[in-house]
């Protein structure tokens, strides 16, 4: 079952995707005259199908995949000749049904988002400060001289970023020297960090943390008896550096009611507060002082216009993200083992669905997203290949030869067959080293 449970929701979520890719190759090679002679889910052997007009709808053998044979769609063949055959068609009715798939998958996960935030979708709780609230030692924060307390207000180019922007840029910047403007005690300082490349995901590691926050003071509580406020940012609990709200509620349980020494940031500001534990009721937290955390994440529910405005918005922050991992490893800011297969994708399908349904449409998103970028890689083979060497014809104005056609598919189908090799063996590595 731990096998058969990863393989199906993958199955499922993969399955979901590739049908409307390959629909919208469908629908577009049909608009524009194409007959379509095989729409098949999965590649190999034909399993079972059913025959409708011109086309045999199947489900073959291997379900990683899938495709649309279009009457005539190879250089060379035969019926390139007939009106209704792929090569027939102008150039720009080429590139219509080859944009259609990846086009479909990018609308795919602009109505699943749409959808989810219509229900209900987590989105990061505003946070205009990145504070750092500890630095773990001999880290990459550690040796360029940051510390707990300092606000982080330009990494790059990137001014004012908020705790999303932080991590994204030191996950995509290992082994580059990125600047730093941090502001201590009322004062700009500007230092140089260098992520460190973590050795099994193959990003930037930078050793810092923040926003763990306070949300809420409750009336004549002992944290309010001390002069905590809400917004109020966690440093050093008895002098430990604070790591996560766990580390706040260890220390507090730990004290058995005895006090408890705070260090907090407010307004650019260190202040430093003793507050004294009563005992709750709660047989998990047996001690509390009257507060609750900033949560990093909110649940909204929106109209379908506010909705759609913000799928496009996750969407568009989602599709920067993609392109800039491509970009860093290209110039090797990232290693490509941050790349994930089949085998990566199982397991993240298999956890998202024990999450419930808005998680697994969440991923499924996100992945169908993913789809549409790489389709549209200037590979052969892929799409955005196709839709180069059509562009280059149009250039030339006249058909590239055959032979070059021939091997420049070889080529990208190797090319390809090295990729999914590659990213298998990155996800088999990361089981063995985290089993």
């Amino acid at each position: 079952m731990a096998f058969f449970g990863p393989f199906f929701w993958v199955v499922v979520l993969l399955g979901i995707m590739i049908l409307v890719h390959e629909a919208g190759h469908f629908w577009a090679a049909l608009s524009v005259g194409i007959r379509v002679e095989t729409f098949s889910i999965g590649f190999g052997p034909r399993l079972f199908g059913f025959r409708r007009g011109n086309t045999d709808f199947r489900i073959s053998a291997i379900p990683f995949g899938g495709y649309v044979k279009m009457l005539g769609d190879q250089p060379g063949d035969e019926n390139a000749s007939n009106p209704q055959a792929f090569q027939s068609k102008a150039r720009w009715q080429r590139a219509i049904v080859i944009i259609a798939g990846p086009l479909m998958n990018v609308l795919l996960a602009i109505a699943l988002v749409t959808g989810l935030y219509m229900y209900g979708f987590p989105k990061e709780a505003p946070s205009p400060d990145a504070v750092i609230s500890s630095v773990a030692p001999g880290s990459a924060a550690a040796m360029a001289g940051l510390q707990g307390g300092d606000r982080i207000v330009q990494l790059g180019d990137k001014r004012n970023p908020n705790w999303q922007d932080v991590t994204t840029q030191e996950a995509l910047n290992a082994n580059h020297a990125l600047p730093v403007v941090v502001k201590r005690n009322g004062q700009e300082l500007h230092l140089t960090i260098t992520p460190k490349m973590d050795p099994k995901d193959g990003v930037g590691v930078a050793g810092w943390r923040g926003d763990v926050q306070v949300n809420e003071v409750a009336k004549g509580s002992p944290a309010e008896a001390a002069g905590m406020r809400a917004g109020d940012l966690f440093i050093n609990v008895n002098g430990q550096p604070v790591e996560s709200i766990l580390t706040v509620q260890q220390a507090i349980t730990r004290s058995g009611g005895k006090p408890v020494e705070l260090e907090l940031m407010r307004n650019s500001q260190i202040q430093k507060v003793t507050v004294t534990p009563v005992a709750s009721n709660s047989p998990k937290l047996p001690w509390r002082i009257g507060i609750t955390f900033h949560a990093p994440i909110q649940i909204v529910k929106l109209p379908f216009v506010e909705a759609l405005g913000e799928s496009l918005r996750f969407n568009r922050q989602n599709a920067t993200m993609i392109f800039g991992v491509f970009r860093s490893i290209i110039v090797q800011r990232v290693s490509p083992k941050a790349l994930t297969g089949p085998i990566g994708i199982s397991q993240m399908a298999n956890e998202a669905a024990q999450e419930g349904p808005p998680t697994f449409l969440g991923l499924m998103a996100f992945v169908s997203l993913n789809l549409a970028i790489f389709n549209l890689l200037p590979i052969p083979i892929l799409d955005g290949g196709t839709l180069l060497l059509l562009l280059v014809e149009m250039l030339l104005q006249r058909e590239v030869s055959l032979q070059v056609k021939d091997t420049v598919i070889k080529l990208g189908f190797v090319f390809l067959m090295m990729v999914v090799v590659f990213v298998i063996y990155n996800d088999i590595s990361r089981i063995l080293t985290r089993g």
